[in-house]
């Protein structure tokens, strides 16, 4: 199995677990403070593993076009959504809100191909219209209902647009160290949440509470984030999405057993067709000749069949490493995905 489909069904497991865990353990806790401590507790933890990592603190070496884009992602993904998540999960069950979530996956698809020109095949729009379908069973109203019953579903709806556009623009760092760009992340947004919550007179909770949701943000939202930037790097924004929709279904999984929530009918059905569509991304091969164009970057990489590159450095022959270096013009043809090297048009 391809490494990065590796990081990105780990991403969506961390992730999948900590929708529920939050819900149990945030129940007395505001929506804004809950977010800030979850990033929170991401931020640091990260901040910590780097530190310890390169003995030390060191540069992240983005690139000043770069800046923008990292920016950009905390202010949707670090900001925006965890709250709307937070509230909506205040307005319905833990199990709805967990499938509900396969919609990011959707529209990062969509944005990715619409406004970012990633390669989108008959394959994985259908599969993306089969979760869709999965997203409409599960909110269907199942009585008389008042505009209020929305409320819940359409914020959780509202956190997958956000954490779609935070998808996409880190998709343009993923080549960065993720460890810092998923820290950055959650200090930034750790940081603006808590204050926002403790500015209008949230409490904060006492550090026996603190301690478990800060540890669930630190997996959840931490670890989950550096192996989806990871996936990222080598999926590109659409399939690491229709990798990561496998979060909700572990998601409504623990919600159900922990939290004794109950199963409907239109559950099952909304179940089994995300089941589908995920199922139908996780079965994709697409390989064709390709043209790769000069390409100057920095990464983590081995010297493969795209990396046949000199060194201006004494290198010990040790392997992966990273340092600048440049991609001469190749075509050939192979299995490959919208990747940092296969961003080409069809």
């Amino acid at each position: 199995m391809n490494l990065s489909v590796v990081y990105a069904l780990i991403a969506a497991a961390l992730f999948g677990a900590s929708t529920p865990l939050a819900k149990l353990l945030g129940m007395q806790t505001s929506p804004i403070l809950l977010a800030g401590l979850l990033y929170l507790g991401s931020g640091l933890g990260l901040s910590i593993v780097r530190v310890v990592r390169d003995r030390g603190w060191r540069s992240p070496g983005l690139a000043a076009g770069e800046w923008p884009w990292l920016v950009g992602a905390i202010c949707f993904g670090g900001v925006l959504a965890p709250v709307a998540l937070m509230f909506g999960l205040t307005r319905t069950s833990g199990s709805t809100a967990s499938l509900m979530l396969n919609l990011e996956s959707v529209l990062t698809a969509v944005l990715a191909w619409v406004v970012f020109r990633e390669n989108a095949d008959r394959r994985m729009v259908i599969g993306m219209l089969a979760i869709v379908a999965g997203g409409v069973v599960l909110s269907w109203p199942q009585r008389t209902v008042s505009a209020e019953d929305w409320i819940g579903p359409l914020a959780v709806a509202f956190a997958c647009l956000c954490w779609a556009i935070d998808n996409n623009l880190t998709r343009k760092v993923s080549a960065s160290d993720a460890v810092f760009i998923a820290g950055s992340k959650g200090l930034a947004a750790g940081l603006v949440n808590c204050c926002l919550a403790l500015a209008i007179g949230t409490q904060l909770p006492s550090a026996i509470t603190i301690a478990p949701i800060m540890l669930v943000g630190f997996l959840g939202y931490g670890v989950s984030l550096v192996a989806f930037v990871l996936a990222l790097r080598g999926l590109g924004s659409a399939r690491t999405g229709a990798y990561f929709s496998t979060a909700p279904f572990l998601g409504a999984g623990i919600s159900i057993l922990i939290l004794g929530e109950s199963t409907s009918l239109m559950f099952l059905i909304a179940a089994a067709l995300m089941a589908i569509g995920v199922w139908i991304h996780l079965t994709e091969n697409h390989a064709h000749e390709h043209q790769h164009e000069p390409l100057e970057h920095r990464h983590r990489h081995t010297h493969d069949e795209h990396h046949q590159h000199q060194h201006d450095f004494e290198w010990d022959g040790v392997e992966p490493h990273s340092h600048p270096h440049e991609h001469v013009p190749i075509r050939h043809s192979h299995r490959h995905f919208p990747d940092i090297h296969h961003r080409h048009g069809h």
